[in-house]
């Protein structure tokens, strides 16, 4: 049986600047794991869902998301929203 490997999709999305989230960084193994220490470095929410990434990684970097994925990225988007005001009612900006 053949072992996957680690894989990871980096997106951006600036509400006044981009018409839809950008596909920023993506790769395999070590490139992978890089992406997810400096999302966890800087306080990024990673959410793991490998048929996501999957679709993901197919798009070239710097390119927004095609509309076929918005449904699922904004999923995605309400997770990190909702983590993050988890994270600042634990942890309250001064």
């Amino acid at each position: 049986m053949k072992q996957q490997r680690d894989k990871a999709v980096a997106l951006r999305y600036r509400e006044h600047n981009d018409r839809a989230p950008k596909v920023i960084a993506k790769g395999e193994g070590l490139i992978a794991r890089t992406i997810k220490e400096i999302a966890h470095e800087n306080g990024i929410p990673i959410q793991r869902d490998d048929a996501l990434v999957e679709l993901l990684a197919q798009i070239e970097i710097d390119r927004e998301i095609p509309p076929e994925l918005y449904a699922a990225i904004a999923e995605l988007l309400s997770w990190i929203y909702r983590a993050n005001n988890a994270l600042l009612k634990e942890h309250p900006l001064p």
